[in-house]
């Protein structure tokens, strides 16, 4: 699931390299991530790290956007560097920063715009975890320290500093120039066949060290998917046997069930079973380097191009909205810096804590090849 309208997801792209990751690999069981914020507010309390007329962001707030993209990274096995873990840190304060100065800004019909905008981007998200399983949002927000309140909460913060945003900077965008976009990245809004499929799986590696298992080990696996196959050709239910024997966590709580995939993004082995599979139609058992499998197709989307004008169920948008809204983000990422720099002048912004002032002058004074002495607040 890809929360890309929030906060979280958006500053860990920029450090963090997407990975697709589907359930037929072992959910990560990693306890490395980074403390939730809660805690070290408990520990250290929660002083104003920045300030500026109106606002102030406490420590909690940085504390927490952090610990989501680490907890992220390990879910993803991504190991974060200590330099990444600064321009992590630096990113997060700016964006939260740029955020306020802009909400400062902000009218009341902003504010509503900005409320409505959140609540229908808040009710895809909704949709699209209940349909992987009841529980799937809440269980991912938990391990990045976060609540459906405090998504929603920065849903309508971002979204109503984007709107002041454009606003401010005035931003058009030409129907030509929509056409244009779509006509130059056909192969985007090309989606490629597609697979929907449960699976059970026995595995014959240590889920955490992904050491292989011994030979009797695996032997008893082998006997263990061998009598299952079994079973399910006798009749018993797929999805139930998944959820009770299935050594795949994240899919076995929904009987199996993964998320749609398509080619390139799963082990080659599963890969070619599953898409040689009909709806409705079980494998035999197949072997993988993470054990043994057994898979269950319960659909196949043929290869599409998508139209101009054609709604794309997976994300509810049309081509032409996606291109306008990337073409907008484009004209805005060009002028908003300087805009930012000039509210946090007006606004007389300051980084109240010493470390972070001074990591962010000198990541600056990096950036423009000047000295960290001569980089202005």
């Amino acid at each position: 699931m890809k929360l890309k309208f929030f906060l979280s997801v958006a500053l860990a792209a920029a450090v963090i390299s997407a990975r697709a990751t589907t359930a037929a690999v072992p959910a990560a069981t990693s306890t490395n991530a980074a403390p939730k914020a809660d805690s070290m507010t408990a520990l250290f309390g929660d002083p104003v790290i920045a300030k500026g007329a109106g606002f102030e962001i406490k420590q909690s707030e940085l504390d927490q956007m952090v610990s989501a993209i680490k907890a992220r990274a390990a879910m993803q096995g991504q190991q974060i560097t200590p330099q990444e873990n600064e321009q992590i840190t630096v990113n997060i304060l700016e964006r939260l920063i740029a955020y306020q100065v802009l909400l400062q800004k902000a009218t009341a019909d902003d504010r509503a715009a900005g409320q409505k905008e959140a609540d229908a981007q808040f009710d895809k998200i909704i949709k699209q975890a209940n349909a992987q399983g009841e529980g799937t949002l809440e269980r991912q927000l938990k391990s990045e320290g976060m609540t459906l309140a405090d998504l929603k909460a920065k849903g309508v913060q971002e979204a109503t500093a984007n709107i002041v945003l454009k606003r401010t900077l005035s931003v058009t965008i030409s129907d030509a120039q929509v056409q244009e976009a779509y006509s130059n990245h056909l192969a985007a809004f090309a989606m490629p066949e597609t697979v929907h499929a449960r699976h059970i799986l026995l595995m014959t590696v240590d889920p955490d060290t992904k050491a292989p298992m011994g030979t009797n080990a695996v032997a008893a696996k082998r006997k263990q998917i061998d009598d299952l196959a079994k079973r399910i050709q006798a009749g018993e239910d797929f999805a139930a046997l998944a959820k009770q024997y299935s050594e795949d966590k994240t899919s076995a709580v929904n009987g199996g069930e993964l998320p749609k995939f398509g080619h390139g993004e799963i082990v080659p082995e599963f890969e070619s079973a599953v898409f040689a599979l009909k709806p409705g139609q079980v494998s035999d058992v197949i072997t993988t380097m993470y054990g043994f499998h057994i898979i269950k197709l319960i659909d196949k989307e043929p290869a599409k191009q998508y139209g101009f004008l054609e709604n794309i169920p997976q994300v509810d948008r049309t081509p032409a909205s996606i291109c306008k809204d990337q073409l907008e983000s484009e004209a805005v990422g060009k002028q908003m810096p300087a805009l930012i720099q000039k509210l946090r002048g007006e606004q007389k912004v300051e980084i109240v804590d010493a470390n972070l002032k001074s990591l962010e002058q000198s990541m600056l004074a990096e950036a423009t090849n000047a000295p960290a002495g001569a980089v202005n607040q």
